[in-house]
């Protein structure tokens, strides 16, 4: 426990020191301020303005035309990742001959990479050519990523903007965050992952004989650090590896471990201080972050507790349950990631979820059912948090019986049919997913348990797919037809409605006036609100989820004790 908590100590006060600084530049690159990486990229920022048309990039937008800009860019992403992989058997950057994708299954992986959700129902190093991972799923990788943080801009200028019907433009946000924040991350990243020998080449595989008898083993090789990177930072999560970053091949070190988690969470953190920067309203980026290392601390706690401890007597050992584990990594930075994967809807591994204890694996289903707010995704994350705040003040205004407010505008019943629908169409996909699933999905053949344990491999499925996460129990047959047409259209559908009816708030919001600040504003930087916020974000998952996760984990922990 003395290591576990020094670790913790470290790791995120490394995390909590550096976004600080980080989370002011992202602020000034959102904010058309001046950084200093405007003598090295400026000039390159500037071409592809005029390539594309400088009037176009500098025009404000309206909600309903910065919707149309982001669905446009993601119909466009996913009609050509779509056709690059079920046409990648004939394109070249093919060394190792992989044939060309089913329609299904690139169906699901490109909708899968255009949500920022990058689920797997393939091998990475087997079935996608290095052309496709380069510029087909490394590129979503940036572009997804960039879209989410475009939109949280645009929901942060609607309430710093009064009586305006603009919220920005999208091509100009999209273009910064990627030239200027996920471009150089990236590079620094890939260049730390090569130091630690995670693979970077465009040799193809190899096959040999290993020493048990001769078996032939297959050695991947390829472009892997620089799309390692970016699945990170960008809170993507889909491998170059089908085991994706227990591999030793893209996380062979205990540094490199830590690298990566660093990465997971360091963008989303950022994000949360440039909040507060860009309202000119430090404590409620602190409300924020408070909330979310408490839940992602107490989540990881729990997770490490439940595998030291395992129910399980065939697998109770001096270091706890290792089952499913690399032992470089062990129980702890196993844990770490765990929480870290799932509260920031990242989805990559560094050990197998389906070994985890019951409990142990109930965490990090439950941080997805929250709605990955807990840091969350690539943007996606904060303004998930932020409507949760809203739902929160208006129900401590109808509790005191005044007009709900936050951030200096009032919260009006529009304002929380979008809230609504950003909260419950995710959650709502994961009971409906799983019940056609069940129904539909010919279920008993697709899961490798029976059980509660099997009834869990199916929930957590569908709680990564609506989620957009990507992360996996690993017992389930992810590779139908059925399951890949469903979990497709799910990524998809909550993706990007509760998408645009961010923006649309946002809209509302900035055509309102500022109200005044007085004595009677309820605060929403205190204790008692962080509670409250608190209370309101476990209810909803405990009311929504508890039934079907009684008849899961739950179930198949007092089955085995």
């Amino acid at each position: 426990m003395m290591s576990f908590t020094w670790i913790m100590l470290l790791f995120f006060s490394f995390l909590l020191l550096t976004s600080v600084p980080i989370g002011l530049y992202i602020k000034k690159v959102m904010s058309n301020e001046p950084v200093f990486l405007d003598k090295f990229l400026g000039k390159i920022e500037q071409s592809l303005y005029k390539f594309f048309g400088k009037s176009f990039v500098s025009r404000e937008m309206s909600a309903k035309q910065y919707a149309k800009s982001v669905i446009g860019v993601s119909a466009i992403s996913f009609i050509l990742l779509f056709l690059m992989l079920i046409t990648q058997g004939f394109l070249p950057g093919n060394p190792n001959n992989v044939s060309n994708m089913s329609i299904p299954l690139a169906f699901n992986t490109a909708a899968s990479y255009v949500t920022n959700t990058n689920w797997q129902a393939y091998a990475g190093e087997t079935q996608t050519s290095y052309l496709v991972q380069m510029l087909g799923l490394t590129v979503q990788n940036f572009v997804s990523a960039a879209v989410g943080v475009s939109v949280l801009f645009a929901l942060l200028r609607g309430f710093k903007r009064k009586n305006s019907q603009t919220l920005g433009n999208f091509w100009q946000d999209m273009t910064r965050i990627l030239l200027y924040v996920l471009l150089p991350l990236s590079i620094i990243v890939t260049i730390l992952l090569m130091s630690q020998g995670v693979v970077q080449n465009f040799a193809a595989n190899l096959t040999v004989n290993s020493l048990d008898q001769g078996v032939e083993q297959l050695i991947p090789l390829g472009p892997g650090a620089s799309q390692i990177a970016i699945k990170q930072l960008g809170t993507n999560g889909g491998g170059f590896f089908g085991v994706n970053s227990a591999h030793p091949f893209e996380n062979p070190t205990v540094f490199s471990n830590l690298i990566e988690n660093y990465a997971i969470l360091i963008v989303p953190s950022a994000l949360i201080m440039a909040f507060g920067f860009f309202m000119k309203d430090l404590k409620q980026g602190r409300t924020v972050m408070i909330i979310s290392v408490l839940v992602l601390v107490l989540a990881t706690t729990g997770i490490f507790l439940s595998e030291m401890a395992p129910v399980f007597s065939d697998q109770l050992t001096a270091m706890g349950n290792m089952e499913g584990k690399e032992t470089r990594f062990g129980i702890l930075l196993s844990s770490l990631w765990a929480s870290s994967t799932t509260a920031v809807s990242n989805g990559s591994i560094n050990a197998m979820l389906d070994s985890f204890t019951p409990l142990g694996g109930l965490i990090p289903m439950f941080l997805m059912q929250l709605g990955e707010i807990i840091f969350g995704g690539a943007g996606s994350g904060l303004y998930g948090m932020i409507i949760f705040i809203i739902l929160t003040v208006f129900i401590a205004g109808l509790l005191v019986g005044r007009t709900p407010e936050y951030l200096r505008k009032k919260i009006d019943p529009y304002d929380m049919k979008m809230a609504c629908i950003v909260i419950l169409t995710p959650l709502l996909f994961v009971l409906i997913g799983s019940f056609l699933f069940i129904l539909f999905g010919d279920a008993l053949g697709a899961i490798h348990n029976s059980g509660p344990h099997g009834f869990s491999e199916i929930l957590y499925a569908f709680t990564s797919l609506a989620n957009n996460n990507g992360s996996a129990f690993a017992g389930l047959t992810s590779d139908t037809a059925f399951l890949n047409l469903i979990g497709g259209s799910i990524m998809l559908i909550t993706r990007f409605i509760p998408m645009m009816a961010v923006i649309f708030l946002a809209g509302n919001l900035a055509n309102k006036k500022q109200t005044s600040i007085s004595s009677g504003t309820l605060s929403t930087t205190n204790g008692t609100f962080m509670v409250m916020l608190m209370i309101v974000i476990l209810v909803i998952g405990a009311l929504s989820f508890f039934p079907s996760l009684a008849l899961g984990p739950i179930a198949e922990f007092f089955v085995t004790k």
